[in-house]
């Protein structure tokens, strides 16, 4: 049986790194990368070549250059026949892996036995120049090329050679020495960083309201008509209109989600069921999104007559007709006053509207350097050992980022940084970590996933303004057998705020745009929408270059975080008893109150409680006056780090091995018959505990209702009279007398009390309610 890790394991660790080389503090580092720890590499630029001497029998060469430092070799594309080659590509040797101290650039002849040497460039590293951006890229220079004892010969070469950072703009296209192991084109545009945006989504809505003048094929029957709409792979249908003739009205919405740019054209098709499992097209009608209203605001767009198209089956094929009798009246319209949900609504990076005219300006800046991580599992198995090729995502709002793939270390350096503007402080920022399973192009990564190492939420309304937060992260993963630790990423994130009004003013105005609120979406429709949301995401993404793979967008983007869990619930169930935990809590202080276990505090609250009788318009200050003493008393102790997943929170840890099988269970199952009827009998006993409990609070509510329904006249009457007798004497008798009887009568002293239920509990318990109408 596995042991449980230690809850340390488990826990978000400060940290102290090296930022910005050091000049962090004051004025920030003249780079971007302030918010990262400096990596040094040695940059060689490689231009182009003239006058290269010929070495085949045809008077010609195939050159190409070969850049050596160490043990370290790169090379560049080779070209047919020519002597004066452009190759315009830069190589990156990390410093901290550098052993030789000469760097040997040389120009060799691509042959079929072996590859001839045509000359070399040799540079002493001692004495090759630095920079730091902002300064200007280093110029390139022409050098003669030597041949192996170091005499001229014939032919120059371009080059530039510095020593630099992260922080150049050469870094993210140079070819690594890190990857000398990664083969082909596709495999290195693989492990390159990248910057991706998701594309513009909107809500197209389909207003079907009548038709006019259908042609059904059975003219001596009613029509049992509906409109089929299909946008890409989504489908929607109408009711069958209620008025069963060739003029049908529907006056029904139909919702999708569209993407820019539009690729996919709205197929429309009225059709009329004539048979159970049979429908016959009576039209149809192809509408390009183009060609589409878009709006803003909630005003109604005109309503338009499509023409449809009725096809006939002529040898096989489909034929159009000329004429045109039949229509269709619509009112279409893309909204761009909505937001289109792609991602969980708890965890919402970006809540702006589709269209750009209703956005609201920026109120701040999100900086997040990805270090590094520390201790990560191995993924999977090269050359018979444990291998780890990591990378990181991280997306917030349209913007998704990955970093370039580390080969083979299990303790991986990124050290890059990025950058996102920020217009809802209430939003979330996510940064996951995967295993890199496409390295070598071709047939090899065909099928093949990237394996998901972990993940991290920052909420930046937790973060205060201004202040660099420097932690290592748990990456927790929940499988079958039980949650997993799979190592640390180590972050820097920085919240920079442009206005605090403007910040403050946020906390004022809806989540969501106002259309959300004037013209509400079901929770149906939004669950729907959001599937196709993602779908469109996953695909778009997924066609990039490098993709951004469909696994990745779907594990970033929580898609199957609304399946059952047993163990979420049990979370979500002990998250809601803490939430009345403060309320029970109260409960029981005011009954020690009541049965006087302290008494100096029940007379203390005697006395309270006749200040605020003689004086009721200290009530609300004093309630407030408390709330703000309390603020003021807890922010000694306030939270000092952004959170981060909780395992005993989640239920991860101690989840048993049954209920974390059912949550990974695929939908429809795939389990054997007699586990899938043990959980199902399982579920059914936890319902009937929750049908219990609706029961009891549906039966105190029809109480209630029964005190003046008459279903019980004596229990009625008596209520009546009750109600009559305490107007006349609550009329006589000031209210602030009223109040101090009912106050001194609930504090009582036990000496006074039964342990038999009150006079109005019993009355209330007696109260006919409907269970008795339940089958």
């Amino acid at each position: 049986m596995m042991q449980r890790p230690p809850p340390e394991d488990f826990s978000l660790k400060e940290t102290n790194p090296h930022l910005g080389g050091g000049k962090l503090t004051g004025d920030k580092l003249t780079s971007t990368y302030d918010l990262v720890e400096q990596m040094q590499y040695l940059y060689v630029r490689v231009v182009k070549a003239k006058d290269l001497p010929a070495k085949d029998v045809t008077g010609s060469c195939d050159p190409y250059v070969e850049v050596k430092l160490g043990n370290y070799k790169g090379t560049t594309r080779h070209f047919e026949k020519k002597s004066n080659p452009e190759w315009n590509q830069v190589f990156a040797f990390s410093k901290d892996r550098i052993q030789a101290s000469t760097l040997d650039v040389i120009v060799k002849d691509k042959d079929f036995v072996k590859d001839d040497f045509m000359g070399k460039v040799s540079f002493d590293l001692n004495e090759i120049p630095k920079r730091v951006p902002p300064d200007s890229p280093l110029a390139p220079q022409w050098y003669r090329l030597e041949d192996r004892r170091g005499d001229k010969v014939k032919g120059e070469l371009m080059l530039a050679v510095w020593m630099g950072t992260q922080a150049d703009e050469a870094f993210p296209e140079a070819w690594h020495s890190d990857a000398a192991t990664v083969s082909g084109m596709d495999g290195l545009a693989n492990i390159r960083s990248k910057v991706y945006l998701s594309p513009k989504l909107w809500y197209l809505r389909v207003n079907v309201i009548e038709a006019q003048d259908l042609q059904p094929t059975d003219k001596g029957r009613y029509p049992d008509v509906f409109v089929k709409a299909v946008l890409g792979n989504q489908a929607l249908r109408t009711r069958s209109s209620a008025s069963r003739t060739i003029n049908p009205m529907w006056n029904e919405d139909l919702m999708f989600v569209a993407a820019e740019p539009f690729e996919e054209h709205l197929v429309l098709s009225v059709e009329d069921r004539v048979a159970p499992n049979k429908d016959e097209i009576l039209g149809r009608c192809v509408i390009p999104l183009h060609h589409v209203d878009r709006r803003l605001d909630h005003k109604p767009v005109n309503t338009r007559w499509f023409n449809l198209e009725k096809h006939v089956i002529v040898e096989g094929e489909k034929k159009k007709e000329t004429k045109f009798a039949s229509r269709i009246h619509m009112r279409i319209c893309l909204e761009g006053g909505y937001h289109v949900l792609d991602e969980s609504t708890h965890y919402s990076s970006d809540l702006r509207p589709t269209a750009k005219q209703l956005w609201k300006s920026s109120i701040g800046v999100l900086e997040v350097g990805i270090l590094n991580a520390q201790g990560l599992m191995p993924m999977k198995t090269k050359d018979g050992r444990g291998t780890t090729d990591a990378y990181c995502v991280a997306k917030y709002g349209q913007k998704w980022v990955r970093t370039r793939t580390i080969i083979d270390s299990f303790t991986p350096k990124w050290n890059e940084q990025y950058t996102w503007e920020v217009f809802d402080p209430c939003t979330v920022i996510t940064i996951g970590v995967f295993d890199n399973c496409h390295l070598h192009g071709g047939d090899k990564s065909v099928g093949s996933k990237d394996a998901k190492i972990g993940k991290v939420r920052i909420r930046l309304s937790t973060l205060e303004t201004d202040r660099v937060y420097t932690h290592s992260y748990p990456l927790l993963v929940l499988y079958p057998n039980g949650v997993k630790k799979m190592g640390e990423i180590h972050l820097a994130v920085r919240f920079t705020c442009s206005s605090l009004l403007n910040m403050m003013h946020m906390y004022s105005q809806p989540l969501l745009p106002k259309m959300h609120y004037l013209h509400p979406l079901t929770v149906s429709q939004l669950d729907n929408l959001r599937h196709q949301a993602t779908q469109i995401v996953s695909m778009r993404l997924s066609r990039a270059e490098p993709p951004l793979r469909k696994e990745v967008v779907e594990f970033m983007l929580d898609v199957g975080s609304h399946m059952w869990s047993m163990r979420r619930s049990k979370a979500n169930f002990f998250r809601i008893m803490g939430v009345l935990s403060g309320l029970i809590a109260v409960g029981k202080w005011f009954d020690q109150i009541c049965n006087w276990k302290n008494p100096i505090t029940t007379v203390l609250i005697h006395i309270l409680f006749i200040i605020l009788v003689l004086y009721p318009e200290l009530i609300l200050p004093t309630i407030f006056l408390y709330l703000f003493l309390i603020g003021v008393w807890y922010y000694r102790w306030r939270p000092r780090h952004p959170p981060h997943m909780d395992t005993r929170l989640s239920h991860a840890d101690s989840a048993h091995p049954d209920e974390l099988d059912e949550e990974f269970d695929t939908f429809p199952t795939s389990r054997p018959s007699d586990i899938v009827r043990m959980r199902y009998d399982r579920l059914r006993s936890i319902a009937g505990r929750i049908q219990t409990v609706v029961g009891d609070l549906a039966t105190q509510g029809e109480r209630l209702q029964s005190l003046l329904s008459w279903r019980d006249p004596r229990a009625t009457a008596l209520f009546v009279i009750f109600c009559l007798i305490a107007a006349i004497v609550l009329y006589v008798t000031p209210f602030q007398v009223v109040a101090l009887l009912t106050g001194f009568y609930v504090l009582r002293h036990p000496r006074f009390r039964h342990k038999l239920p009150s006079v109005p509990l019993n009355f209330f318990r007696r109260l006919p309610a409907r269970t008795d109408c339940m089958l």
